[in-house]
């Protein structure tokens, strides 16, 4: 396989924007149901903080799919909910939540050796997530310890969901291709991660502060600012299945 070029990962945005434009409703509803679900599990007692992190790869498959509906000029039905529920993959698609889950934790903990454990006790729910709290001095450096950390696993499993609902891989399998692919795709990867960044962190919050300029009435940004993170994080969703397409077969639709 060709070297990608760095600027593919731009055009994975690009082709994320285009999918999401072309059934913009069908989407939103996909992801309304889907965050309804989540916040539901989460309310669930003593498990309800996993969860969401546990279902990630069975509940990503459904934007996947619709991505792959909408490449063959079909509908994006809000059943696809549930399309890792119906797939003979369930079960290796918990089993990497599982280890989504492990590695988030093992990162997290990990970072304690930076700020004797703030990063934790915040993620965990012991300490309250306020300008106090976010105003610690090692916060910033240990959740950018954390996420390095994480960098190898985020590789390991980018591909994993599909590939073990597509391809019928197994899990460490699906685990090996995926880090591969990822890395042979690195610089177009880490186009696509600072694309994102400017998009999803820097937009928003210039158009933030120009809003609370115009405005000067904090609901009411938070209440603009809120469909544009929505649309955003829906595209963000869809950018993922051109970086599939970039490596692997084209999926069938369903």
């Amino acid at each position: 396989m060709d070297r990608i070029p760095t600027s593919t990962g731009i055009d994975w945005i690009r082709q994320g924007f285009a999918l999401f434009r072309q059934q913009p409703a069908e989407l939103s509803m996909l992801f309304l149901l889907y965050m309804l679900l989540m916040f539901s599990l989460s309310l669930i007692p003593m498990v309800g903080q996993m969860l969401p992190l546990l279902l990630v790869p069975a509940f990503s498959m459904a934007f996947m799919q619709a991505c792959v509906e909408i490449d063959a000029g079909r509908k994006a039905r809000p059943s696809l909910l549930l399309t890792a529920f119906r797939s003979p993959a369930l079960g290796t698609l918990l089993r990497l939540g599982a280890l989504y889950l492990l590695a988030a934790i093992g990162c997290v903990l990990a970072s304690s050796v930076i700020d004797g454990g703030s990063f934790w006790r915040l993620k965990s729910g012991q300490l309250p997530a306020d300008d106090k709290t976010l105003q610690l001095n090692d916060l910033p450096l240990a959740m950018m310890f954390a996420s390095l950390l994480y960098m190898p696993f985020a590789m390991a499993f980018w591909h994993a969901a599909p590939l073990a609902t597509w391809q019928g891989m197994g899990l460490f399998k699906a685990i090996f291709y995926s880090f591969f692919a990822v890395r042979r795709c690195g610089r177009a990867f880490i186009a696509y991660t600072l694309g994102w960044i400017v998009i999803g962190i820097a937009l928003p919050a210039i158009v933030s502060a120009l809003l609370s300029l115009l405005l000067g009435k904090t609901l009411v940004t938070v209440m603009l600012l809120m469909p544009l993170s929505v649309i955003l994080t829906i595209v963000m969703y869809c950018s993922f299945y051109p970086t599939y397409l970039q490596v692997f077969e084209r999926p069938e639709p369903i």
